[in-house]
């Protein structure tokens, strides 16, 4: 059994003493994790810019309604002051600002759902480790 670890074969776990296959357990659960938080943490960069985008949009929309207040306040403005055509044209620029923040805010919106869900890529690795870890020899070696 030595020989072959020395001679570099190969041997069978079960030929290896405890304490070699808990540091080698240890070794690789440490770098599991290591590379499972390096995956978290790409994914919620990736989804801070997401959600940065979604603010951005948002933003717009909130600019757009404040022009679709500042225009209907000079609609009403236009109207009491008798000149109907004024008021007209001042309520149809109005509702073309309120369309334009209606659209910014349902694309924010979305922007912000895409950006949510916490790192799916992470939670199904960390499944597939769990299963592994219930089963290490049905699945090939990392």
């Amino acid at each position: 059994m030595a020989d072959a670890m020395h001679n570099g074969g190969t041997t069978d776990a079960r030929d290896r003493p405890i304490g070699e296959l808990v540091k080698d357990l240890s070794q690789q659960t440490s770098t599991l994790v290591r590379k499972e938080i390096e995956l978290a943490r790409a994914e919620v960069q990736q989804q801070g810019k997401q959600a940065g985008k979604g603010a951005g949009l948002m933003t717009g929309a909130g600019v757009a309604a404040l022009l679709a207040l500042g225009s209907l306040t000079a609609g009403l403005i236009a109207l009491l002051d008798k000149a109907m055509a004024t008021w007209v044209a001042a309520l149809i620029v109005m509702a073309l600002w309120a369309v334009v923040a209606a659209v910014l805010a349902k694309a924010g919106q979305r922007s912000f759902k895409r950006a949510t869900p916490p790192a799916p890529q992470t939670v199904e690795t960390v499944k597939e480790d769990i299963q592994w870890a219930k089963n290490p020899t049905g699945s090939a070696p990392r």
